[in-house]
């Protein structure tokens, strides 16, 4: 899964694809680079803080020139919001998948807009703000089990729902290494999962880095992720993880 942030505030590339034309050609870029889904978000949730909300309308208002234009590159895209209203708009224009990063607990309308369309939908783990004395895997296990009832409760089916345990999201960065130490846990749910570490602030604490000097970190998570069962990897750098991942495959296929 390929990010696309079309918003002037995101953690991982401060704006870079805020111009809507900038946008469409990263998207192309991520596609040929050998992205299977593409995730576009218009609202950043900065999992460190400092985030600006925005209204439906500005959401929509900076969806509007490039997601019809991501849709019509042919692959899967999935529509990064917590907004109901936001999610219908893109469904609307042909996105086929619901990201919602506060997994269906932020606004009611969420899940039974995606059961009636009969979408899939990731759920991610998140809180207001980090807790370091709590137990991080009860925590994402609790509330990870609470968004499954509730997608459950509206009618979503099992088959329509991955799990996200929010690598970085209401962590402290020692908290997101724990929480990729024991992705095995998140078997429990037997759901698919969803992981994404690209560029989060836990490879500073290992190896002191800026935001674009991750991709090291980011592969190596990513990698472990993939040994631990994630089906699906969400990275900034898609050419990077690509190679990654299926080198790793055909090491692992002629073992």
């Amino acid at each position: 899964m390929g990010v696309l942030n079309v918003t002037p505030d995101s953690f991982s590339d401060a704006g870079r694809f805020f111009d809507p034309l900038v946008a469409i050609r990263h998207a192309e870029r991520m596609a040929a680079a050998g992205a299977d889904i593409l995730d576009i978000g218009a609202e950043s949730t900065r999992p460190y803080g400092g985030a600006q909300p925005v209204d439906r309308d500005a959401e929509i208002a900076r969806l509007a020139p490039v997601l019809p234009e991501v849709v019509r590159l042919g692959l899967p895209v999935s529509i990064d919001t917590i907004k109901a209203d936001v999610a219908r708009w893109a469904l609307d224009q042909g996105a086929v998948i619901v990201n919602d990063v506060w997994g269906l607990q932020r606004d009611p309308a969420m899940a039974p807009l995606v059961a009636a369309r009969g979408v899939p939908v990731i759920v991610m783990h998140n809180r207001d703000a980090a807790d370091p004395d709590l137990d991080i895997i009860a925590d994402v296990l609790a509330f990870l089990a609470r968004s499954v009832a509730i997608a459950e409760a509206a009618g979503i089916g099992r088959d329509r729902i991955a799990i996200d345990p929010g690598i970085g999201f209401g962590k402290t960065p020692q908290q997101s290494i724990e929480t990729l130490a024991r992705l095995d846990r998140l078997g429990a749910l037997g759901l698919p999962m969803l992981v994404g570490a690209s560029r989060k602030r836990f490879i500073d604490l290992i190896d002191p880095s800026s935001v674009d000097e991750r991709i090291g970190g980011s592969l190596a998570a990513h990698l472990l992720a993939m040994q631990a069962g994630a089906a699906i990897i969400r990275a900034h750098d898609v050419r990077e993880t690509v190679q990654a991942l299926k080198v790793a495959a055909a090491i692992r296929k002629a073992a």
